[in-house]
């Protein structure tokens, strides 16, 4: 199991809390004066050094692609070569997972994600988010960010990751920002307009971060109608919701820099072709969902949740919802070899509580246990059923199972069911597991956007995942030759 993203760079935040020395620097970037007195440049490049091997174990780097590495760090070197920190050594990092995100830490370590480089059209709305990243670097808003954070919480938070206690992790992260949660409205702003000043400088059309925001709105938009979360507040993992800014500002500032670019690189052809079989979605690493199965190659299993629920395959576990408020999570834990079910339930997963209607029950020839209890829920009683099975050795795989109580005797039959569906994978299913990928296909005389989307590898919203996908508003933007993007079985 690994730290969650909040965690990790709440660690990161808690570094920052070295030895005061008082300081007060113009900045070459901003021109502006910065009072940094908890983080001097030598200690941001420190905290990097230290935290960028964190980084890497907890997200892994996208190699399957060598080439596509090394064109991020081509286009990134371009953008940090017109920066005002050009005389220092930057670091830029494509990232194994498919979060449509991005980040900076203190001492010059910039992260994309490949599910941000999926979501990009054209190399230059790639460029936009490298050159603002960038920008906040160049801003020294992590520094800014700590002087005025430092005794907000960040420590709390750092000890309960180091302490293993996720409970006060939790609690601390409410109350306090980590690196890429913490940046305010004007330093969006700033890093933004500094962005925009790399682009223009190297040459890119700087409208390119205006439409991969409009790019990235579509984006969360389908995601909260696939979660049933239409309406909702914008989700943690979403660029977002890390990076709050104002569209029409950025846009207005774009708009004025690309007249002082003549004949500005937009690189869309060739971009869409350098990520043609590119993975989308969930890496071999993670598991697939599959529709309304979700299967691990590696760890040889899988099991299947009721209709109407759709998954999110996260780093620890796995969560289906449904439009009536169910939920059901998945993960894994660890017990002595010999410890009966019923009472790992009871001593290890509800530490000392016994739930109601206890027993022991065979998953597929594997030892299991389950019982329920009724809790107090933010909108009303809520019933839990735990189910706890016997894998292998000192393995435990588990299911909890929430629903509204008034709602819950419907939902206990398909529960059983998703229960007993958990099982072992043979060689033959786990070696014919694939991954999604992304393919890069012309445009042909005749082609719709309807015969397009048919060809995604998806069960549901296939014409929605191929507009957004390729950042398309209407039928009529399809032509003849053009390159567009679907998903497909790899």
């Amino acid at each position: 199991m690994t730290r969650t993203l909040r965690s990790l760079l709440a660690a990161i935040a808690f570094a920052a809390a070295l030895p005061v020395i008082a300081g007060c620097t113009t900045n070459p970037a901003t021109g502006q004066s910065n009072f940094t007195p908890f983080m001097t440049p030598a200690q941001e490049v420190a905290i990097g050094r230290q935290e960028h091997p964190k980084v890497i174990r907890e997200f892994g780097v996208y190699d399957e692609k060598p080439e596509l590495n090394a064109y991020v760090a081509e286009i990134a070197f371009r953008l940090h070569s017109v920066s005002e920190m050009s005389d220092q050594p930057f670091t830029f990092t494509l990232l194994d997972s498919d979060m449509a995100n991005a980040f900076a830490i203190p001492g010059g370590y910039v992260y994309i994600t490949r599910g941000l480089m999926a979501l990009a059209n054209n190399e230059a709305e790639l460029a936009g988010v490298i050159g603002h990243e960038i920008g906040h670097v160049t801003g020294r808003h992590s520094a800014q960010r700590s002087t005025q954070q430092i005794f907000a919480g960040l420590g709390a938070a750092a000890v309960g990751v180091a302490l293993g206690n996720q409970a006060a992790a939790q609690v601390a992260n409410m109350g306090a920002l980590a690196w890429v949660q913490g940046y305010s409205r004007s330093q969006e702003m700033e890093a933004d307009q500094l962005g925009i000043r790399y682009l223009t400088r190297a040459g890119y059309d700087p409208m390119a971060m205006a439409s991969f925001l409009e790019q990235l709105g579509r984006e969360t938009a389908l995601s909260r109608r696939l979660l049933f979360q239409e309406g909702q507040a914008t989700p943690a993992d979403s660029w977002f919701s890390t990076h709050p800014r104002t569209e029409d500002r950025v846009v207005a500032a774009a708009q004025s820099a690309r007249a002082t670019v003549s004949n500005p690189r937009v690189g869309r052809d060739d971009y869409l072709r350098r990520i043609d079989g590119m993975i989308y979605g969930d890496s071999p690493q993670q598991g697939y969902v599959r529709g309304r199965t979700f299967a691990h190659p590696t760890l040889r299993l899988a099991f299947e949740v009721p209709q109407g629920f759709r998954m999110i395959n996260g780093n620890t576990n796995v969560i289906a919802i449904d439009e009536r408020g169910a939920q059901i999570v998945f993960d894994g834990d660890q017990a002595p070899q010999g410890m009966a079910m019923t009472d790992y339930i009871v001593n290890r997963w509800l530490e000392g509580r016994r739930p109601d209607g206890l027993e022991r029950i065979d998953v597929n020839g594997m030892q299991g246990a389950t019982g329920n209890l009724r809790l107090d829920g933010r909108n009303g009683p809520v019933d839990v059923r735990f189910v706890a099975v016997r894998w292998d050795g000192e393995t435990v795989y588990r299911f909890l199972f929430v629903t509204p109580a008034n709602i819950t005797a419907s939902y206990s039959e398909p529960f059983r069911r998703t229960s007993y569906s958990l099982r072992r994978l043979s060689t033959g299913e786990a070696q014919a597991l694939r991954p999604l990928r992304l393919s890069i296909v012309e445009v042909r005389a005749g082609d719709t956007v309807e015969s397009l989307s048919r060809r995604m590898a998806f069960d549901d919203f296939r014409r929605e995942r191929f507009m957004v996908l390729n950042g398309l508003d209407s039928e009529g933007q399809l032509r003849p030759g053009m390159l567009v993007k679907i998903v497909v079985e790899g």
